[in-house]
C-alpha cells in the first residue's frame, strides 16, 4: 500500500517512522527513512539530561529511568499552571505515546503506555505510566505526545542510559 503524509521540515537532516500493521498478516512494522532537506542549518547537541520539560505552558515531569536490557517504569506527570490534568484526551487510542530514540544510530522504539490494573480503566491523567526497555547503554532522546484541550503536544527529555547490573542474593 501507499500513504501520503503532509511534512513542513527545516533546512537539516532528519530521519522519519512510519509504525503499521500490514493487512495480510496484523503483524506490526516499522520503517525509517533519511531525509535531507537543502539550506542553512546548523546541527545541534542534544539538551543535558533533566527530569523536567515544558511544552505550551504545560509542566510534564519525568519519574523513573531506562535500563538497558531491562524493563523500567517511566511515569510522566503532567500539570499546567501547577495544577495536575486529570482530563487528558485520547490520541491514537491511548493517552499518551513514547517515542525513544538512540543518539548516533536514532535506534528506535515505540513505546504504548503500560495496562492498568485489572478491572481499572485507564486514568485520563495526571500520570501516564510506560514500561520500556532500552537496548544498550547511551544517550536517548524521549518525546511523550499527549493530547489535552484538542491539541497534541510533544515534551522532550534526554536520558542517559547505564548498563544493566545483575543483583546476587
Amino acid at each position: 500500500g501507499a500513504w501520503r503524509a503532509p511534512l513542513d521540515l527545516t533546512p537539516g537532516s532528519w530521519r522519519v517512522f512510519a509504525d503499521f500493521a500490514a493487512a495480510a498478516d496484523g503483524e506490526a512494522r516499522t520503517l525509517g527513512a533519511d531525509l535531507s532537506v537543502p539550506g542553512d542549518y546548523a546541527p545541534q547537541a542534544l539538551p543535558g539530561p533533566s527530569p523536567t520539560a515544558e511544552v505550551d505552558g504545560y509542566t510534564v515531569v519525568l519519574d523513573g529511568s531506562l535500563t538497558a536490557g531491562a524493563e523500567s517504569q517511566l511515569r510522566f506527570g503532567i500539570s499546567r499552571d501547577r495544577v495536575p490534568v486529570t482530563d487528558l484526551q485520547p490520541y491514537l487510542g491511548a493517552y499518551g505515546h513514547l517515542v525513544v530514540l538512540r543518539e548516533g544510530d536514532l535506534g528506535y522504539l515505540h513505546v504504548h503506555p503500560a495496562d492498568p490494573p485489572r478491572g481499572a480503566a485507564p486514568a485520563p491523567g495526571p500520570t501516564v505510566g510506560f514500561q520500556a526497555t532500552a537496548p544498550s547503554p547511551g544517550t536517548y532522546r524521549l518525546y511523550l505526545d499527549f493530547k489535552h484541550g484538542d491539541t497534541v503536544r510533544t515534551a522532550e527529555f534526554t536520558v542517559t542510559v547505564g548498563a544493566h547490573e545483575e543483583h546476587g542474593p
